[in-house]
């Protein structure tokens, strides 16, 4: 039985960067303190009523970090009376741009997210960028204030979303740009999806160059592997696959859970619940409610006619697609999002299942690999 729940939680969809493919529609929203008190004794109220001893909120945006650190204090503090009364326990994590990120947050943070916090860039950056400028000084400013995070002990972990530049530089140039050049020791690699309203950028990403992605994301696990793996580098996501494959605790990418419908919801300033950030932010036809308008927010979630359709996706999936597949039990069919934005329905396979499989299959073998050393050094 399951016994924690995520909350994907955007504080404000205001933000400071202009980035050509993001996915979301930006407001000028913020979340009061009162309004987030209301909307976490719901979510904890449900958490009693399914018997789920503990919570994690990722805060995102918008740009999370256009919300004072003052703001976090006190955010912290009501959940944690709240959590307490009803005998739950909640872990933050922060996920920031950084470029609002000075001297001033690293209390908030060491307090609240752990000494941690989430950032993306890619390489090369062709999409990222500040309002009228180049992605240049985007990276500038970005490369400064990681630094300077860095440099008063703050873990960063960083996202990157490859594009035509990057499959054209190759995995051995962007491990190094990230590794041996930022000194990044901790980062993901997210496969692009065109989210939100069209625009040339994201008719641009390499959605379609599966067989050019999948090569990149081999190549880039090998560099990991020979590289990486023994220096403690971290690479999503080859490091939790390669822990699944060795039978080891592995907290898999949310693009491969049984079904995201389960275990997360987003929730934006304005109340508006969805599956999903991107889905909270671009699709109000799969919204499923607002939680400031509904008395209990498991009723809310039970009777939401588009929550009703993400849970028919697995069996659909099954039926349909994935059946007879060798990894059926560790992908369920892939990301819902990136489905969507590709297909335009729920009840399609994640267009990335063939990298998929192809990752699994690696990472597999890497993990027998590992297991047929361990055994010829106990016995030499």
């Amino acid at each position: 039985m399951k016994s924690h729940f995520s909350l994907i939680l955007l504080s404000t969809l205001q933000c400071n960067a202009d980035c050509e493919y993001c996915f979301e529609n930006k407001t000028d929203d913020r979340l009061t303190i009162d309004r987030l008190g209301e909307m976490i004794r719901k979510v904890l109220d449900y958490m009693v009523e399914k018997s789920l001893a503990s919570l994690t909120i990722y805060w995102q945006g918008g740009e999370a970090m256009l919300l004072p650190p003052s703001w976090y204090e006190q955010a912290q503090d009501l959940i944690q009376r709240e959590a307490e009364a009803r005998g739950k326990q909640v872990f933050h994590s922060l996920q920031s741009n950084m470029l609002a990120y000075s001297a001033r947050w690293n209390p908030i943070i060491a307090r609240m997210f752990g000494n941690s916090v989430g950032t993306s860039l890619d390489y090369p950056n062709q999409h990222r960028k500040l309002l009228g400028q180049t992605p240049d000084s985007y990276n500038e400013i970005w490369g400064r204030r990681v630094r300077e995070a860095r440099a008063a002990g703050i873990e960063v972990q960083v996202i990157a979303v490859p594009n035509q530049a990057t499959l054209d530089l190759g995995a051995e140039r962007f491990y190094a740009h990230f590794v041996d050049e930022l000194g990044i020791t901790d980062f993901q690699v997210n496969t692009p999806f065109p989210g939100g309203e069209s625009n040339t950028a994201k008719q641009q990403l390499p959605v379609a160059e599966v067989e050019k992605l999948s090569r990149f994301y081999l190549d880039l696990a090998e560099v990991w592997l020979e590289r990486g793996y023994d220096r403690g580098v971290r690479v999503g996501p080859f490091d939790a696959l390669l822990r699944q494959f060795c039978h080891e605790p592995a907290t898999l990418p949310c693009i491969w859970g049984e079904n995201c419908a389960n275990a997360l919801v987003s929730i934006d300033p304005r109340g508006q619940v969805a599956q999903c950030d991107c889905w909270v932010t671009s699709y109000p036809d799969y919204h499923y409610g607002n939680i400031f308008d509904c008395d209990n927010f498991g009723e809310l979630l039970k009777t939401s006619p588009a929550r009703q359709q993400f849970n028919q996706r697995p069996i659909q999936l099954i039926q349909r697609d994935c059946l007879n597949c060798d990894y059926l039990a560790l992908c369920h069919g892939g990301c819902p999002v990136r489905t969507y934005t590709v297909h335009g329905s729920l009840f399609e396979k994640d267009p990335y299942c063939e990298l998929y499989k192809i990752l699994f299959g690696r990472m597999e073998r890497a993990a027998r690999d590992l297991a047929q050393t361990a055994v010829q050094r106990r016995a030499a």
